[in-house]
């Protein structure tokens, strides 16, 4: 149903329009003249506005100008018997839906309200959906776990800046979820039907890094036996992911920053200049903005990435999510199941390592019980040990002895048993450990452990 006002100075075509739309179930006012209109129009919130055009003083032009100043929700249609083109022309220029001539069948009016109609539903339904996708927490986002008001802080900016092609920086410790933020826009992105592509930054070494980024000519290099596309160019159209931006060598950041610059790139060893079009998203755990000041980082390549920052919240300023996250995390396990005791625990544990740390804690316990989980191993040391037995709880902590400890020996020991946990894989070691995969090369460096 549409709230409708009828204006004529002929009030016999008045009355009729309106005992015909009222048939169709519209509420309709009448005027008899426009000064008259505009008067009810400042007062009422009309859906459409049926209106004459040859009246005077005030003629259908003036009430469509007023309506559209006043009441712009309000669509216009002007009758006229005098239509000329320049008529026309001028009444859609200001404004005006549609416009009918004298004579016309009741039923091309009630067809033309009915197409304004579907129209503002559809507009309703459209700024609803918008308004209830905006407030939503979880769920919302698949793959997102959170409900606490840290978490719906991000996922309003997550959905705020995915339409848009500016560049974003996800800030947060290691752990939080960065590459899944990551994911996240370029699903909801225009470049959702084109590459996500992901390289993180302190994975590789300076030289094999250039290579991925930037490609290479057949004979760039020793080895280089054929031309091969680089990550930025295979990127073009949808979204190129830097993880640990702040490990990038000085070196390719002003490589980086040229191609920012000019959206262009010669792969190594070649000449020609290739057109690029990708969106950038960049992430870190790192301080960049001390970066900088100790000139580890570029403040031109910082301002060009910065421009949309998305920081994440450590697990420990989030605990009301824990819950949830323990739950999603067993699901995997379906024969498990987990005491009151240890749910306790891992609520309280502060998480270092945040979300993936908890991941791995929930895997390793499933290992290490049978049936109900009900002994817990909490990282940081062999003696962290915290056993729950017939409902109740005994739980120790690492103690330095009185003797006291070296703390470079200790840290060897947790570099050792997190590769051995590992299997060897310094990938998944540095995950134990909650560090990049650099800085454990560079601790097992320091230690003299064998890279």
């Amino acid at each position: 149903m549409a709230y409708i006002l009828a204006v004529d100075n002929e009030e016999r075509m008045c009355k009729l329009i309106r005992t015909a739309l009222e048939l169709d179930g519209h509420r309709v006012d009448i005027s008899f003249s426009g000064a008259e209109a505009q008067q009810l129009i400042s007062k009422n919130p009309y859906d459409i506005v049926v209106t004459d055009l040859k009246m005077s003083p005030v003629d259908g032009l003036a009430v469509l100008k007023y309506s559209r100043q006043h009441s712009p929700a309000a669509e216009v249609i002007l009758i006229t018997a005098f239509a000329t083109q320049e008529t026309a022309l001028q009444a859609m220029k200001d404004g005006a839906y549609d416009y009918l001539i004298k004579p016309f069948k009741m039923d091309e009016l009630a067809l033309r309200i009915a197409r304004i109609m579907r129209q503002k539903n559809l507009e309703r339904e459209n700024r609803e959906l918008k308004k209830k996708v905006e407030t939503e927490a979880a769920g919302d986002l698949p793959g997102f776990i959170g409900k606490s008001n840290r978490m719906r802080q991000v996922f309003q900016l997550i959905r705020r800046v995915a339409e848009n092609d500016t560049a974003v920086l996800i800030r947060g410790e290691s752990g939080t979820g960065k590459e899944l933020v990551a994911s996240a826009i370029h699903r909801l992105s225009q470049r959702r039907d084109f590459p996500f592509v992901a390289i993180n930054c302190a994975a590789l070494p300076e030289n094999l890094l250039e290579s991925e980024l930037f490609g290479y000519e057949k004979g760039a290099f020793t080895g280089a036996d054929r031309q091969k596309k680089g990550l930025l160019e295979t990127a073009s159209g949808g979204i190129l992911f830097l993880d640990e931006i702040g490990d990038l060598p000085l070196s390719l950041q002003a490589k980086l920053l040229r191609v920012l610059q000019n959206n262009e790139l010669i792969r190594l060893g070649g000449q020609e200049k290739i057109q690029l079009n990708f969106r950038l998203i960049t992430a870190t755990h790192q301080n960049l903005e001390e970066m900088i000041g100790q000139q580890r980082f570029r403040s031109d390549l910082f301002y060009r990435i910065n421009i949309f920052p998305i920081v994440l919240p450590a697990l420990r300023e989030r605990k009301e999510d824990i819950p949830e996250l323990i739950q999603f995390f067993l699901r995997r396990y379906p024969e498990k199941s987990i005491s009151s005791a240890v749910r306790r625990m891992l609520i309280e544990y502060d998480y270092p390592g945040n979300v993936r740390e908890l991941e791995n804690i929930i895997a390793r316990a499933v290992i290490m019980n049978d049936g109900v989980i009900d002994e817990l191993n909490l990282p940081g040391a062999e003696a962290t040990v915290s056993s729950v037995q017939g409902g109740g709880t005994t739980s120790g902590e690492y103690q330095i002895p009185d003797s006291g400890i070296v703390l470079d020996d200790f840290e060897k020991q947790l570099i050792l048993q997190a590769i051995r946990k590992s299997d060897g894989n310094k990938s998944r070691a540095a995950e134990l450990l909650g560090i990049t995969r650099r800085r454990l090369y560079s601790m097992m460096e320091r230690f003299g452990l064998p890279v």
